[in-house]
């Protein structure tokens, strides 16, 4: 690889001719100068070719006046490019130009990419590819803590090298949000928050150690520490800047993330997606992002949301119209009279839910809603106003008092907003909307249907069994349908004042009535940012939410990702001894089966004040329309009506409530930290000092033994199958985030050393660990590998002698046999969280392909960023029909030399006996090609930065 350094051949005969050869974006095969001469290869370092401070987009480059006088900054025009066309692009797509342009430097970034954009419409549909460069990252300590091992990590191997590890340094700013590691121990009290976050600290100091490290010993990059918030609310209120000035050059903020939902941010006209850690490293260390242009869908909002329906049914509604449309891969952009009366806060949960939907992006152009937002979480006039005075002078603004003659898109989607009614989602997946007054009929035809996302097979004669048990002295009984955890946590929905005031009314009118949740039910309350807290105790509706369980339990995502902690013994024995469906209800955006808690199979996505009903309520199985959810203090039928508060309810409590000074406040003092923290003694050494007796930190093996020369592809020849899956694998059944339970691979390596069972916390909070990841690959329970022929678990049959294993003790037995292990999989293989270590785990068992219906876009490049070979059936193709058992051998037809190798291309897979079938490599650009060849992403980085 040579896309970055001067490259002399020196020939070694007299009078031989020397070459110089560069090719960008492309692999170059070297010859030698002269026959039988052998050719010396001697790499510059850094002698990067400089970029043109003139020439070709130079004339762009104008002053922004501000209007009293004086300068705010000069900017990239794009109107100065005087092309027509540009009028017609996406507003999204404007970002990307804009970017191009500034990043301009005829290498890393071409005129031919700037004018790929420029021609979106005609080249996104052929699938041109560009660069692109986000302004900064932002990391969670699940998924983005690996990052930052990967960076330290990589000073290691830089070291080994006899090069400088200083210079391994974040490029860009890069913000980590320490979010995921606070679990729901302790709940419906009122110091819950204080011992959650104790036992948080208790656990996970040494990882917490580790980010304090990443934060003095790394240049550009700022750790916010627990407690401070969950990431995507923190971007939003704190870190996003909306347009950046950098050395007096004003350009649009843009940002990618180690969290799938990043695209929060979208809601404030900001250009950012969800990226795997290794995908994000390359991003940090200055390598430009490949990405296919995307396709834009045009959504059209109309009308106004009824009285009584939340942002939440309307997310619920555009998720299930989206991913009906098919969205994999392509932006958003939404548009029409009916996207002013969102407010920014309700625009956010839309764009939270975008993976949900499947797209990278679901945006919202900057208006005039977005600037009395910002104005709102207490930016300053003058910064609104030059943020306003930038976007207008680039066409990135969009004024709604003003006629729309707009951009044109790939294809089209239209709602009227009057249309939306209250909804939930689930049981299984969060594109499953179910409309409330269909509720019941609905659950009782999820108990009866065959097992699957909509089905848990339960005979029709047991639909009303009633189980009986002791609560601490107290006679309780459930059912099925019954909710035994309740949850208005992060992800979503706490961004948005009118849902989470909502949440308070639902309380505060419960109580007026007479109204308690019962005791054995576990609720909590989880915002993502102490905003919240302050507005809710202000508004006098915290006390009523406490009431009725919803105690402040932490600011993370706590539930959403599984760490909703232990229901109580008596109720998790009633449900285990007695096979009962019972129900989650939260506020998140991920219900995909085990990701929850393991005991509740059923679990739905709702508005948090629906989750407050529904907590009252006891159970899903009810018509809120037509059937009571509870006897007042009276003895009179309280219905759900009498507890839903108005539109006009919710906003008188917002204007008096929700004030500017309270997000000043809040963020004016979230760099400080807290005692613990701030407590914590770190290393000062450049170079992390591993402790070889860590269970959280680990120097990853991935990283070991790396030379400077390329391995090229990898072969594939007579593999095994490890695992043959269905559709909608998620990232949560290849790497889950959930307790690590006794007698699993990954416990039995903790027992060994010396962690007691009740410390063994989470596969997320442990991903920093590689030798964890290897053992918690595919460790969900609720996992269907077809290999097991019906049983549901972790486990999978080694084909050479029929027995069953645990994934990764079957894995290690192929290994120690020398046999390649591929996977079969049906549609939407990885569909879910961003994290890569579901290519990590698969990497390290041995995995050397995957070959799927379909993959999503995150998981697929992550795939790729991890030397797995990802195939893609023909249409109308897949493991089934194809009759392919998974006891087969299977050898895949790939080329060694990547020269041969071309993105997208066909390749033939063989199998022992003598079947064949042609499969399409998913490896999609040039530069993909490249890592590809190297291992790696990572490989790639240290063997260009050596």
């Amino acid at each position: 690889s040579c896309d970055q350094y001067a490259v002399e051949l020196q020939p070694t005969v007299p009078n031989g001719t020397a070459v110089f050869c560069l090719n960008q974006r492309q692999l170059v095969e070297l010859q030698p100068a002269a026959p039988n001469a052998t050719t010396t290869v001697v790499f510059a370092r850094h002698h990067r070719k400089q970029r043109l401070p003139t020439d070709r987009f130079a004339k762009t480059l104008t002053i922004l006046p501000k209007p009293g006088g004086g300068e705010y900054g000069k900017f990239y025009s794009i109107p100065a490019l005087n092309d027509p066309k540009i009028d017609k692009l996406p507003y999204c797509i404007r970002i990307l130009l804009e970017s191009a342009v500034r990043n301009y430097d005829n290498f890393q970034v071409t005129e031919s990419d700037v004018q790929n954009i420029i021609d979106w419409e005609k080249t996104s549909p052929k699938l041109a590819e560009i660069p692109f460069k986000p302004a900064r990252l932002v990391l969670m300590d699940n998924t983005g803590g690996p990052a930052v091992v990967d960076l330290a990590a990589i000073r290691d191997v830089i070291a080994e090298l006899e090069s400088d590890p200083k210079k391994i340094n974040p490029l860009v700013p890069v913000d980590v949000v320490i979010d995921h590691s606070v679990r729901v121990d302790v709940a419906k009290c009122a110091d819950a928050l204080k011992q959650n976050m104790d036992l948080e600290f208790s656990r996970n100091k040494e990882r917490f150690s580790f980010f304090k490290w990443a934060s003095s010993a790394f240049n550009n990059m700022l750790v916010l520490p627990p407690g401070s918030g969950i990431l995507h609310q923190v971007n939003l209120e704190y870190l996003s800047r909306v347009v950046f000035k950098a050395d007096g050059v004003l350009y649009p903020d843009s940002v990618v993330g180690t969290d799938s939902h990043t695209t929060m941010i979208n809601s404030l006209g900001v250009a950012g997606w969800g990226v795997g850690g290794i995908e994000a490293m390359a991003a940090m260390l200055g390598q430009p992002m490949s990405m296919v242009l995307p396709g834009v869908v045009g959504f059209k909002l109309t009308g106004k949301l009824q009285d009584g329906v939340t942002t939440t049914d309307l997310a619920l509604t555009l998720t299930q119209m989206l991913r009906k449309h098919g969205v994999v891969g392509k932006f958003i952009e939404f548009h029409g009279e009916g996207v002013g009366s969102i407010p920014l806060p309700a625009r956010a949960t839309i764009a939270n839910m975008t993976p949900e939907y499947g797209a990278t992006m679901g945006f919202f152009p900057v208006d005039q809603v977005a600037l009395d937002y910002l104005r709102l979480i207490g930016r300053s006039d003058e910064t609104v106003s030059m943020i306003e005075a930038y976007l207008r002078a680039n066409n990135m603004f969009v004024d709604c008092n003003e006629p729309q003659t707009g951009p044109v898109y790939s294809s089209d989607l239209e709602l009227d907003l009057t249309t939306v009614e209250p909804s939930v989602a689930g049981p299984k997946r969060p594109h499953d909307r179910v409309p409330l007054k269909e509720m019941k009929s609905d659950w009782h035809a999820c108990l009866g249907n065959e097992v699957g996302f909509k089905g848990y097979a339960v005979p029709k004669e047991q639909h009303n069994k009633i189980v009986k048990f002791d609560f601490h002295g107290q006679p309780a009984e459930i059912t099925h349908g019954s909710v035994v955890l309740a949850a208005v946590c992060s992800s979503t929905n706490s961004s948005n004042p009118s849902v989470m005031i909502g949440a308070g009314l639902v309380a505060k009118k419960a109580c007026e009535l007479g109204l308690e949740v019962k005791p054995w039910v576990k609720t909590s309350l989880a915002p993502g940012s102490l905003v919240v807290t302050k507005y809710l105790e202000h508004s006098g509706l915290q006390e009523y939410l406490n009431h009725q369980g919803f105690h402040l339990v932490g600011y993370g995502c706590t539930t959403c990702i599984g760490n909703s902690g232990d229901l109580d013994k008596s109720l998790s024995d009633a449900i285990v001894d007695n096979d009962v469906v019972v129900v989650a209800v939260l506020s998140g955006n991920r219900n995909y089966e085990g990701r929850v808690h393991p005991l509740t199979r059923a679990n739905y996505l709702a508005s948090p004040p629906l989750v407050v009903a529904y907590a009252l309520a006891g159970t899903v199985d009810i018509d809120f329309e037509n059937e009571p959810i509870g006897i007042g203090k009276d003895g009179k039928e309280v219905y759900f009506k009498d507890v839903w508060p108005t539109n006009e309810e919710i906003e008188q409590v917002i204007k008096s409530n929700v004030l500017p000074k309270m997000f000043v406040d809040t963020y004016g003092s979230i760099t400080e930290g807290n005692d613990a923290w701030n407590n914590l003694v770190v290393p000062k050494e450049t170079l992390y000092p591993w402790d070889p007796k860590s269970t959280y930190i680990h120097k990853p093996a991935y990283l070991e033994n790396i030379t400077m020369t390329p391995p090229g592809p990898p072969s594939v020849k007579d593999a095994y199958c490890l695992l043959s899956l269905g559709d909608s694998i998620t990232t949560d059944h290849i790497s889950p985030s959930g307790v690590i339970k006794p007698g699993t691979p990954a416990a039995k390596y903790l027992l060994e050393r010396g962690v007691k069972p009740e410390n063994f916390t989470t596969y997320g909070s442990r991903r920093a660990n590689d030798e964890i990841v290897v053992r918690g690959a595919f460790a969900n329970i609720r996992i269907v590998n077809k290999l097991l022929e019906g049983e549901v678990g972790p486990k999978t049959v080694h084909v050479p002698t029929g027995e069953k294993h645990y994934v990764f003790d079957a894995a290690m037995k192929y290994k120690s046999e020398g046999h390649d292990m591929v996977i079969l999989a049906g549609d939407e293989y990885g569909a879910g969280s961003s994290r890569d270590s579901a290519a990590k785990g698969p990497l390290l068992l041995g995995v050397k392909a995957v070959i799927a219906k379909g993959f999503e876009r995150i998981h697929r490049s992550n795939l790729v960023g991890m030397g797995i070979i990802p195939l893609r059936f023909k249409a109308g193709e897949d493991a089934d029909s194809l009759n392919l058992s998974g006891h087969e051998c299977f050898t895949i037809d790939l080329p060694r030399k990547i020269t041969e190798i071309r993105p997208g291309q066909d390749v033939t897979v063989t199998t022992q006996n003598g079947k064949s079938f042609t499969c399409t490599l998913c490896i999609n650009t040039q530069v993909e090609l490249e890592y590809f060849n190297h291992g790696g992403i990572l490989p790639y980085l240290i063997r260009k930065l050596a």
